[in-house]
């Protein structure tokens, strides 16, 4: 026997020996994709850089003008750091590549962000009584 099977959508087929379930099992995991996309797009909250310290421990986005940077190529973890909002000590908060994640990056952190206003998405974490964001990846850093 052969099957006849008729496009009922752009992901669904109905035929003599298919059921609709299928179908419906497509339509649910789409679903279910489209929820946690919105519930991750929806946990990065959009705060002032003025109010860093007191969204510890949140997922935000924020934006500042970068002051200084600085590559300690002889440091423990070999950490890029980028503040933003003033000169060190005096920043509001601190952005932290640590060395194997500067390969991510298409050129030197510390050059391409510079003295430029960026966007930082990811966790607010409180190192020796400061604000900072470890980034992991370059998309959560942006130059708007």
């Amino acid at each position: 026997m052969v099957e006849h099977r008729v496009r009922i959508s752009w992901f669904c087929w109905y035929g003599v020996y298919s059921t609709i379930f299928v179908c419906m099992k497509k339509i649910i995991l789409l679903a279910g994709i489209l929820v946690v996309s919105a519930i991750g797009v929806s946990a990065q909250t959009k705060i002032k850089l003025e109010e860093v310290k007191q969204h510890i421990g949140d997922s935000v986005n924020v934006c500042g003008k970068v002051f200084g940077t600085r590559f300690l190529e002889n440091s423990n973890g070999k950490p890029t750091l980028i503040n933003i909002g003033g000169t060190y000590p005096n920043e509001l908060l601190t952005v932290v590549i640590y060395g194997p994640n500067r390969e991510k990056f298409s050129g030197k952190p510390e050059e391409i962000y510079n003295a430029k206003d960026i966007c930082v998405t990811g966790k607010i974490v409180e190192y020796k009584g400061k604000p900072q964001i470890v980034v992991n990846r370059p998309e959560q850093i942006s130059i708007p």
